[in-house]
């Protein structure tokens, strides 16, 4: 079994969730579009950048603190939100929330997550931000908005590149985006027995397995595919800026508008008062072949951060990366992937240490190269 007190990097906690999860599981976390050329892009960008060391100059009081969207945190992370989370670990959102919360930066919790934003907020003792995807039945976008605006949530975050699921083989070959036959049964059963710490912990004492923000309208699914069959029918392609404005009517609170990727999308962000962007393809998911995040974050926060907070998510591994993400122009990061993993592999302990892991690399980082201070 996998040992937390060993567990010191993100390939150590993608090495822990693999050996825990379901192959489905695993890949859906995993994987991107297509080939994933983007998703190996966005590491990519990150490993390449350099950073200067400086010597001579006193360190020995280096803040990771920032303020994003109105609250002050104190390191410049915030989780992104993650579907299907309580198939990880049992109320899978709980945990990682909670963790979130002991650590004091902000959880996003999805639409399409298995708690709901009631579970989760009462779990945690912390509401998380929520994040929305616009569905076409107008009528539960506002349910939703006012149970998130019920519930305290402070932040709305608004993900805008999912008008359609992109197309993910790794999904398909698992049999998450198709009717598993009977070849793909076995195979689960088969590697259920090799999965059995994962069986007792969610399979069997981790339901209702229901999507709690959705229950009600999307129908209680006997497996993945049917979801998916669901998001693709329901989500709204329609969605556009003048959307906004039903969306206001709804929410009074902040709004961050994810999956800005162009200098343009970012002009009209702003124009259009949103609080923050978040300089994001999805984590490689959606449209393969899209640059990779930090490569058009510099010019997008150039363009407009005198006007709202720019975020930047996809490829983010460490607190070195975090240093690196500021470096080229963020306000903040989001991390998916990583919190994913430490929370498949320990539940909600692994998703602490990583935070700590990654606040403590930050500072170093910063110490090193004479980065006492991180906002602009």
């Amino acid at each position: 079994m996998p040992d937390l007190a060993r567990t010191v990097s993100f390939d150590d906690f993608r090495a822990a969730a693999k050996a825990r999860l379901p192959r489905v599981l695993f890949d859906y976390i995993d994987g991107g579009s297509y080939a994933e050329t983007t998703i190996k892009a966005n590491a990519a960008a990150f490993r390449a950048v350099k950073l200067d060391q400086r010597v001579m100059i006193d360190v020995s009081a280096p803040d990771s603190g920032v303020t994003v969207a109105g609250q002050a945190l104190p390191l410049p992370l915030i989780m992104a939100p993650v579907g299907f989370a309580g198939m990880y670990a049992r109320r899978g959102e709980v945990q990682a929330a909670r963790a979130a919360a002991n650590a004091g930066v902000p959880f996003t919790l999805s639409t399409v997550s298995i708690c709901s934003i009631e579970e989760v907020a009462q779990g945690a003792g912390t509401p998380p931000w929520f994040q929305l995807y616009m569905i076409k039945d107008r009528g539960y976008v506002a349910e939703l908005l006012a149970r998130a605006k019920s519930a305290g949530c402070p932040v709305l975050v608004l993900t805008a590149d999912l008008q359609t699921p992109g197309a993910r083989y790794r999904d398909v070959r698992s049999g998450m985006m198709r009717k598993p036959g009977l070849a793909d049964w076995i195979t689960r059963g088969v590697e259920g027995m090799g999965k059995l710490d994962w069986v007792r912990d969610v399979y069997l004492s981790g339901r209702p397995h229901a999507f709690g923000n959705l229950d009600g309208v999307l129908p209680r699914a006997a497996d993945f595919h049917e979801a998916w069959a669901w998001i693709a029918a329901n989500f709204d392609a329609s969605l556009n800026w003048s959307d906004l404005d039903f969306i206001r009517t709804h929410w009074d609170g902040p709004i961050v508008l994810k999956g800005v990727m162009t200098l343009e999308d970012a002009r009209l962000a702003a124009a259009h008062r949103l609080d923050a962007v978040v300089v994001s393809n999805h984590g490689g998911r959606q449209l393969d072949g899209a640059p990779a995040t930090l490569d058009v974050l510099p010019r997008i926060a150039e363009a407009v951060s005198d006007k709202m907070d720019v975020i930047v998510d996809g490829g983010i591994a460490s607190g070195l990366d975090m240093l690196k993400a500021m470096d080229h122009g963020a306000n903040a990061v989001m991390a998916g992937k990583a919190w994913a993993f430490a929370l498949a592999g320990f539940g909600e302990a692994g998703v602490a240490k990583l935070v700590d892991i990654w606040s403590a690399e930050l500072k170093t980082a910063q110490t090193l190269a004479a980065r006492l201070h991180l906002g602009r």
